[in-house]
């Protein structure tokens, strides 16, 4: 019964509590500094907070509050968490996972959405919100022949407002380009920053794979497009700057390997990775515990491992310290800077899903790409 005595020594739940005046007096989950309560109401056998919290037990079990068809639940959750939850509703042999119906804030993903706690300290950047004051670039589609996958691929291209054939601009290859529109806002983000000076104007190419949990782990294939397909095509279309320096490729989870993958197997195309979560599986010794799906991962990090410098001279890395992938992430970081690689590595309380990768990309792109004051006349 401890959440229901730590709601009464708050004086937020009378012994005989008037369930709708608690509803109707607070808002949910209740933020209390570090403390976070939930709550749930409606008949049912149990309700359990289902969340994707490393080392933290997936099952979190409400207390029903006695006499009432009102459930709670508290957890500490440290300061500047971002947690990513449903509730699970158990009624005899059925049980039901859906959104908490008391909390407005959800956070869309390619599977649905969910609900979205967090405590003090966490604030949704403003840089990621639309503003009426930035110029906003475009987005055009292209469909590319290519003979590495004998077949047409769709690309989606970002152009910077103000766009000028006289200009040359820097590239940056999105993995998983479609999902990062619809998940981070990232043209919202692009337009932002750019307005703001705080990255240059830039060229986007936003890829995406029908098979990308087999093409983004180490396939041969998916390096020779992109190094040897895509960007002389690139180049051929757009005024880039036709340099190393001024390419970067970027990814999430099997994105982020795709990303560092490409860069290893074409060593001097690419000087930038920006690479979050990555799923950088690897081994020292024995097997791994990822199943076969990451066989060809762990084989292609183990290899890169002995040679990491082949891949680029700038990384920025982020991770969650909510993500099972944390120990494999902080694990390269050192290795890397012994290699000689300029590294900024991030941290945050989160989970391995889209907004930590939204909140990660003013601080990843301005490292990587800080932006000039520009004078423009027109």
């Amino acid at each position: 019964m401890k959440a229901i005595q730590h709601l009464e020594e708050k004086g937020l739940l009378e012994p005989d509590p008037n369930v709708d005046a608690f509803l109707a007096d607070n808002t949910f989950p209740l933020v209390d500094g570090t403390t976070v309560t939930f709550a749930f109401r409606g008949e049912a056998d149990a309700v359990l907070l289902r969340h994707w919290v490393f080392g933290l037990p997936e099952d979190q079990p409400f207390e029903r509050v006695p006499f009432s068809d009102l459930w709670v639940l508290v957890l500490e959750l440290p300061e500047g968490s971002r947690m990513e939850y449903k509730l699970e509703v158990v009624r005899g042999n059925q049980h039901r996972l859906i959104q908490d119906p008391l909390n407005p804030n959800t956070a869309a993903d390619p599977y649905g959405a969910n609900s979205v706690a967090h405590s003090t300290g966490y604030q949704h950047p403003d840089w990621a919100l639309p503003n009426a004051d930035a110029r906003p670039g475009e987005i055009h589609e292209h469909h590319i022949s290519s003979d590495v996958f004998s077949g047409m691929r769709s690309i989606k291209i970002y152009t910077p407002a103000r766009f000028r054939e006289t200009r040359r601009y820097p590239l940056l290859i999105v993995h998983d380009g479609s999902d990062f529109l619809r998940f981070t806002d990232l043209k919202t983000v692009l337009d932002n920053l750019i307005h703001r000076l705080e990255i240059p104007p830039m060229i986007v190419a936003l890829t995406d794979s029908p098979n990308r949990l087999q093409e983004y782990a180490d396939d041969p294939r998916h390096g020779e497009f992109i190094a040897k397909e895509l960007v002389p095509l690139l180049e051929d279309k757009y005024p880039l700057v036709g340099s190393p320096s001024a390419r970067a490729l970027a990814g999430a989870s099997f994105g982020a390997v795709a990303s560092l993958a490409t860069a290893w197997r074409h060593p001097g195309v690419f000087d930038n990775l920006l690479l979050m979560s990555g799923s950088f599986a690897f081994t020292d010794i024995g097997d791994h515990d990822r199943g076969p799906l990451f066989d060809p991962v762990v084989k292609f990090v183990n290899e890169f491992r002995q040679e990491p410098a082949k891949a680029a001279r700038r990384f920025y890395m982020s991770c969650g310290t909510y993500e099972s992938l944390i120990y494999y992430n902080r694990s390269l970081v050192p290795l890397l800077q012994q290699s000689g690689i300029d590294v900024r590595y991030t941290e945050a309380r989160d989970g391995h899903n889209w907004e930590n990768w939204r909140d990660r990309l003013r601080e990843g792109l301005a490292w990587l790409y800080p932006g000039p004051l520009w004078m423009v006349y027109e």
